[in-house]
């Protein structure tokens, strides 16, 4: 009976491999239709200056943003919430059936709520809309009914385009949680952007894995104080050599009396004036003056570039004209910079 079944799914007028592959097709097409549609009714008033009131609320709060939302949209919600929080803006779950069982005491005066319902009327939400408004607790709407339940109590409403769903049924939640999904991020990134969140505050939140080794800086693995290989611009290259040697880097700083990185004396600077007198010749007579560097804040990243473009190994890291550390090829590879 099964096989039979199986048999039908291709015979004329049924489904077929190439119909399948057409519906999977239309629903991206769909929902790419929906999200520019979005899109230019946040470009225009009034919806702009309602996004614009949503990020208002939720950078003046004191406390954290709550993001609720049942179904599907309680997973959106979910995402919505990781994304607020990994951008500095924290931010928590909170599931709003377990909120009416005793998970509304997470919700404070000195929070914010966004809540997601595609229809405004999700049944599950009434107890925390109804404690929002009494706590005065601000509340944004994120649905495709402005006039619904939940669109006519939230401060603001951010209302999703009226596109219908994707698919030939039309039923299951596909193009109403894509749109949330992409406002969410939206509000997520213009939070960033106007709490002036750097990349370095991002490292913060994201210290493990790939992001984390993107995101390291030189300070983070430049050697430092008795590590660093330095000798002064008077002194014999005798000295040096033996300064070069016990410190391993390939290369010496040269500084002057006031500590200024002026020169490198480099394994090649030492084939170039290779001679009977070397020893005795001064390090600022064979130095190569005016060294590439670079700063404690740069990003690890960009210190491989410029030692994989000038094939060096070693790069002097300087705060203001004085040397600060010296950062290694191989230490860049060793933490995954790449």
């Amino acid at each position: 009976m099964a096989a039979s079944a199986g048999a039908n799914r291709t015979t004329e007028g049924g489904p077929t491999a190439e119909s399948g592959l057409r519906a999977a097709l239309h629903v991206l097409d769909h929902e790419a239709g929906a999200l520019r549609q979005l899109l230019a009714n946040l470009e225009v008033e009034p919806d702009r200056s309602r996004l614009g009131q949503a990020l208002d609320i939720l950078l003046a709060v004191a406390g954290r943003v709550i993001v609720t939302g049942m179904g599907k949209s309680g997973h959106i919600a979910r995402k919505i919430a990781a994304t607020l929080a990994s951008t500095g803006t924290p931010a928590q779950f909170v599931h709003p059936g377990e909120a009416s069982h005793g998970d509304m005491g997470m919700i404070t005066a000195a929070d914010a709520v966004i809540a997601l319902s595609n229809s405004g009327e999700t049944s599950e939400l009434a107890d925390l809309i109804t404690y929002s408004r009494r706590w005065r607790i601000p509340l944004i709407a994120i649905t495709s009914r402005r006039e619904s339940t939940l669109g006519g109590a939230a401060d603001v409403t951010l209302a999703l385009p009226p596109t219908g769903e994707a698919g030939a049924l039309g039923l299951a939640p596909t193009t109403s949680t894509t749109m949330m999904l992409a406002l969410g991020d939206a509000i997520a990134v213009g939070l960033l952007e106007r709490k002036g969140f750097s990349a370095a505050d991002f490292r913060q939140l994201h210290p493990g894995g790939k992001l984390g080794q993107q995101l390291l800086r030189v300070a983070d693995l430049m050697h430092v104080g008795a590590e660093l290989p330095l000798i002064d611009t008077t002194a014999p290259m005798s000295q040096a050599i033996i300064e070069m040697s016990a410190k391993t880097f390939g290369c010496v700083g040269v500084t002057d009396a006031a500590g200024t990185l002026v020169g490198i004396v480099t394994d090649g600077d030492l084939r170039r004036h290779m001679g009977a007198d070397l020893l005795a010749q001064k390090v600022a007579d064979v130095m190569t003056r005016q060294p590439l560097t670079i700063t404690s804040q740069a990003l690890a990243a960009e210190a491989l570039r410029v030692m994989n473009e000038k094939s060096i190994t070693s790069l002097f890291v300087v705060d203001g004209k004085r040397a600060a550390g010296i950062i290694r090829l191989h230490d860049c590879l060793r933490a995954g910079v790449a």
